[in-house]
């Protein structure tokens, strides 16, 4: 299997209206977290951020906002960014467009944003067009692979590092498939980055 790290300019030029990256003159990187809120795992997310002042953008599941709305909560309070990622984590290219919308409307009922994640990075044409009246649509540059078993913390660390710039919206994931990786990598990504003069902001 191809692992795409860092999303090929083609890619980016047949979609143009979803938003890739952000300014690149800005010193600022741009962390966000797919497939949240996860029970301990969220609330070290937050920690670990409060300690570096940073900000980040949180693409929530519905279903998992119902469990623990205590941490959208938190995240809210702390300055913190939130997205749509649908309600149960349907591929868009898998659903029937009726389907799909019912999905990410049901979440929106609990989550109040107009940021749209689709869940796999997978999103037909014609669900662009309809969701692009109501959403941003953000996908992202550097995919850190630690939603994949074989990809250890150490090599999701070296992903980020050596395809990140000014601009990059990175993707982690917030779920029990990532908890260890992602306990282990984030805090040496924060320490990395603000080292070198980078800041973590919002999209």
């Amino acid at each position: 299997m191809l692992k795409l790290i860092k999303t090929p300019s083609f890619i980016r030029y047949i979609y143009p209206s979803l938003i890739w990256n952000k300014e690149k003159s800005r010193k600022t990187i741009y962390l966000t977290f797919d497939d949240g809120p996860c029970k301990d795992l969220s609330n070290f997310v937050l920690d670990e951020l409060k300690k570096y002042q940073a900000k980040a953008t949180f693409f929530y599941l519905g279903k998992q906002v119902e469990k623990y709305p205590k941490i959208i909560e938190r995240c809210i309070n702390e300055n913190h960014q939130i997205g749509n990622h649908s309600y149960s984590h349907l591929n868009g290219w898998k659903t029937k467009n009726k389907k799909y919308y019912k999905d990410i409307n049901k979440a929106s009922k609990l989550i109040n944003s107009n940021l749209f994640r689709p869940p796999y990075g997978r999103i037909k044409i014609s669900q662009i067009k309809h969701l692009k009246k109501q959403y941003k649509i953000v996908m992202w540059d550097v995919l850190s692979w630690d939603f994949d078993e074989n990809t250890c913390a150490k090599k999701c660390f070296k992903n980020i590092i050596e395809n990140t710039s000014s601009g990059s919206i990175i993707v982690l994931h917030e779920n029990e498939k990532t908890h260890k990786k992602v306990k282990e990598v984030l805090p040496k990504i924060l320490n990395y980055f603000s080292s070198k003069g980078f800041t973590f902001d919002v999209l």
